[in-house]
């Protein structure tokens, strides 16, 4: 199921290209990357939020 060969890859391209045409594809892409940015930034932020919770804020609090 997991094994694609290069003839499947053509024709999976050829339909994307026939569907959206040549001048969306980029545009498309674009906006899967972009969204790929935002939600790696979103899931640091996240999780530098996490770390901040669980340390001490000060010095003293640390010993």
């Amino acid at each position: 199921m997991g094994n694609f060969g290069v003839t499947e890859i053509i024709l999976i391209l050829l339909v994307v290209v026939l569907l959206f045409g040549g001048r969306k594809i980029p545009e498309l892409m674009k906006g899967i990357g972009q969204g790929m940015k935002e939600f790696k930034k979103a899931s640091r932020l996240e999780d530098d939020g996490d770390k901040m919770k669980a340390e001490p804020k000060n010095e003293e609090e640390k010993k």
